[in-house]
């Protein structure tokens, strides 16, 4: 179905592409992974006929991704990285524009999306910026299936979806296969790859090797996570929580929740997309006031004090939270200046910053234009800069490959053991694992809290993937 002979593509003196040759078989669901920057997205970019390359060729479906672009279009379904919807539209005014675009109507395709469609269908009237993150890519699958293609191309599309959303998502990909359709994807997760018939783990703009996954899937996640033994916890806590709720109107996002983090945890928040962990993470951070319920966090009260709390932790988004048009020093600078160091202590800790990260010689460089694993380290770093007592991260690694996600957790040990308590959102269960406890939202409630082994133990699973499930889709 697809034949791929020594394509290449260069931005100026980057190859980001570089000599890629090899061939998916038809109805093969096909693998694509490696570390960021290693030039997947310029891959699938060329595929579907968005870029065009410098030399070499690509033959999908007998069609020349070249010669015969505008045929070829019609052949292929794209999700790429990014949020690939129209927010303020609707779930079915979304789904009729890209049927439009290709010239079709929803009706006449029907059947093609029905097995995903139904379940998000009930909500058809909802605007897509609205949705759940698994929601999201369920309606971005259907919006790239209406037209029938024949290969679909997913670049990292269950990145920031929880672990149900993305079980249900794959189980979809299947279906699909089994109707005929020739599927490449990207993934950074581990159960993913292993559920692809073949993978090409692509490195640097070069395919270093093609086997079946079970083959590569320990040369590609190297465990250098450190163990939670090297954290010095106490059992004083650090964050004291009572009865927290937050409603929005008739809706109650956050349900009475009660909890504590002693000083030194890395204590992991975990839940489903809607499950209301971010709404609690906001109340916790001071850029919310709760409904009701009470809590200290380092002593401040969570309903009264919360500019005073905002000065003692550190906070990371999901969303990247650095400025992409300032320089990386004076991103460092204007957060220093924020947390109200002074200037000589901004200076002495930029250089020390710098030079622990590597990224001496990327003093000047514009944010924007850094690797997404080098903004991740270094947004981390900036919300530790100031030496808070907690720093709260909210999905720090979402669409992070998996070696640089095990330097990000070396950063996180090292800040815990210099007396950071960590508070983390992730939606990558290994990622549970390396948390001293963990508390699983469902539904705006803690359904479950203790170290990742108790709760391995108390459902009798041997991984916190099954846990998750277990909790929060009970009837699979």
């Amino acid at each position: 179905m697809i034949e791929i002979k020594d394509i290449s593509k260069a931005y100026g003196n980057i190859k980001a592409v570089d000599g890629v040759s090899f061939s998916v078989s038809r109805g093969e669901l096909f693998g694509l992974v490696g570390p960021d920057g290693a030039g997947k997205t310029t891959l699938f970019r060329l595929l579907t006929t968005l870029l065009l390359p410098d030399r070499g060729s690509a033959i999908i479906d007998g069609l020349n991704i070249v010669k015969d672009y505008g045929e070829l279009r019609k052949h292929l379904g794209y999700m790429p990285g990014h949020f690939s919807l129209y927010p303020d539209l609707s779930i079915e005014e979304n789904l009729n524009f890209f049927a439009t675009l290709f010239g079709t109507t929803v009706k006449a395709n029907y059947d093609t999306i029905a097995p995903i469609y139904r379940q998000i269908e009930p909500f058809k009237k909802r605007a897509a910026g609205k949705l759940s993150g698994g929601m999201k890519q369920k309606l971005a699958l259907c919006c790239a299936l209406i037209h029938k293609p024949m290969v679909l191309c997913l670049d990292e599309p269950t990145t920031g979806v929880d672990p149900v959303s993305r079980q249900e998502f794959w189980e979809m990909l299947h279906l699909l296969r089994q109707m005929g359709i020739t599927i490449v994807v990207s993934t950074p997760y581990r159960d993913e790859i292993m559920q692809c018939d073949r993978v090409a783990y692509i490195n640097k703009g070069k395919i270093e090797s093609i086997g079946k996954p079970e083959d590569m899937i320990d040369n590609y996640f190297k465990d250098s996570i450190l163990k939670d033994s090297s954290i010095k916890k106490t059992f004083e806590p650090i964050i004291k929580i009572e009865n927290l709720t937050k409603k929005f109107g008739h809706f109650t996002a956050v349900d009475h929740i009660s909890f504590q983090v002693n000083r030194g945890e890395v204590f992991g928040f975990l839940g489903a997309n809607g499950a209301g962990k971010t709404t609690a993470m906001k109340m916790l951070c001071g850029l919310s006031i709760p409904t009701s319920g009470s809590g200290t966090i380092v002593g401040c009260d969570v309903m009264k004090d919360s500019e005073l709390i905002k000065r003692k932790i550190g906070y990371m988004s999901q969303r990247f939270s650095l400025y992409d048009d300032l320089k990386v020093w004076e991103n460092i600078r204007l957060f220093g200046g924020i947390y109200g160091m002074s200037d000589k202590d901004i200076k002495e800790k930029t250089d020390r910053l710098l030079k622990n990260l590597k990224l001496e010689n990327q003093r000047d460089t514009l944010v924007g234009s850094l690797p997404l694993g080098w903004k991740q380290k270094l947004a981390f770093s900036v919300a530790i800069f100031h030496h808070p007592d907690v720093v709260f991260l909210d999905e720090p690694t979402g669409g992070v490959d998996p070696t640089t996600r095990g330097i990000f957790w070396q950063l996180i040990y090292k800040a815990a053991s210099d007396g950071i308590t960590i508070f983390v959102t992730t939606h990558y269960m290994e990622e549970a694992e390396y948390c001293s406890r963990v508390s699983i939202m469902v539904e705006g409630k803690i359904k479950a809290l203790d170290t990742p082994s108790k709760l391995k133990e108390q459902y009798h699973v041997t991984s916190m993937q099954e846990v998750f499930l277990k909790l929060c889709r009970p009837t699979k």
